[in-house]
């Protein structure tokens, strides 16, 4: 009979950069987004509504299809974004943007019958949690050291006495 005593290794878990972590956490928000919209079809009145020039009490029109392409626009951007800017344009552009974004996510309950009340608090609560993430990684990046200016001479110089 052979006994095991050897315990298996723990998972590597290295750390994920930031840029990684905002770009998944936007990624996440945006497709959260876009499923609360598509789901929100199936309210009964919606799409009579949609189909009589009408979203929410606005009238359809070129102009009000512009905001909402911009707004899930936006999300979809902050994926590229947060992956190529650099780091301090990244910092402010994510702190900016989640901030403003939560207003907007709060903004779609208005309206909303106690009815939906689970729908939307699930839904808004999950895009704030999110929103959230966003500013937390963004707000803690990691600063880099700075390497005092005497230093990197003082290494290359040789002392050259016997």
């Amino acid at each position: 009979m052979t006994i095991r005593t050897t315990t298996p290794n723990p998972l590597d878990d290295p750390p994920i950069p930031v840029r990684a972590r905002l770009a998944a956490a936007w990624t996440s928000f945006m497709f959260l987004y876009i499923y609360v919209d598509i789901l929100n079809f199936y309210k009964p009145g919606v799409v009579d509504g949609i189909l009589n020039g009408l979203v929410w009490r606005f009238d359809i029109s070129s102009t009000l299809l512009t905001v909402f392409l911009v707004s899930v626009s936006i999300p979809a951007l902050m994926v590229v974004l947060s992956m190529t800017l650099p780091a301090r344009v990244n910092r402010a552009t994510n702190l900016v943007v989640g901030s403003l974004l939560i207003p907007y996510s709060i903004f779609n309950a208005a309206g909303a019958t106690w009815e939906w009340a689970a729908f939307y608090g699930i839904s808004i609560g999950i895009e704030v949690l999110l929103l959230a993430f966003i500013l937390r990684s963004a707000w803690t990046w990691p600063r880099t050291p700075a390497v005092p200016a005497g230093s990197a001479t003082t290494d290359l110089r040789q002392d050259v006495r016997p």
